[in-house]
């Protein structure tokens, strides 16, 4: 990707998580990004292409900043914990990347292309901490009796979830940090 790109999409992105997918302009977004909206449709086509990659931006930098320090193979119950707790933080790109996901996950329920998007991210997110699960309780670490992908489908949603109250400023970031810590003993078992 181009660094002009990158600047669009992060543009985007701020733009979403300040008005919403609905509420964004491509006039405005070129004035945000600093470019011409002819640059940004030879770049995404249309507001439908926009849509797509900016969605696809900012589930690979939520990727690149929930990626714990130590390697899955590791710990690998240890790197899932730390994965979802570094989706709540205090920190400015986490804050704007998560508003704007949940900006798009209110828009996906009138957009069926935005949903399809949503639904296989979501999808793959579960599907690496299941993995994560599984390799913990071979390793040990996670109770055999657990259902490797109903959990990670409950532990990601809770974080989702939790993300959500925090934002909206109805929940503490360390009451939300602590009710996933908490639930995270619960579902996989006491270390």
């Amino acid at each position: 990707m181009s660094k002009r790109q990158t600047q669009i999409l992060e543009a985007a992105t701020r733009l979403i998580a300040r008005s919403g997918v609905r509420g964004l302009r491509v006039e405005e977004l070129a004035a945000e990004a600093s470019v011409s909206t002819g640059l940004i449709y030879y770049h995404f086509g249309d507001r439908a292409g926009l849509m797509r990659r900016t969605l696809a931006f900012i589930n690979d930098r939520a990727e690149r900043y929930t990626e714990p320090a130590a390697s899955p193979a590791a710990d690998p119950r240890a790197h899932l914990e730390e994965m979802l707790l570094l989706e709540l933080r205090d920190d400015p790109e986490v804050v704007e990347n998560s508003t704007a996901w949940g900006e798009f996950q209110a828009s996906a329920k009138f957009d069926p292309e935005l949903r399809e998007q949503l639904s296989r991210a979501t999808a793959e997110w579960v599907e690496y901490a299941a993995d994560l699960i599984r390799k913990a309780q071979d390793a040990g670490t996670v109770r055999d009796d657990v259902a490797a992908p109903a959990a990670a489908e409950r532990l990601t949603a809770l974080v989702e979830g939790l993300s959500d109250r925090w934002l909206a400023g109805s929940m503490e970031l360390a009451r939300a940090r602590a009710l996933l810590g908490e639930a995270f003993a619960l579902e996989l078992g006491e270390r």
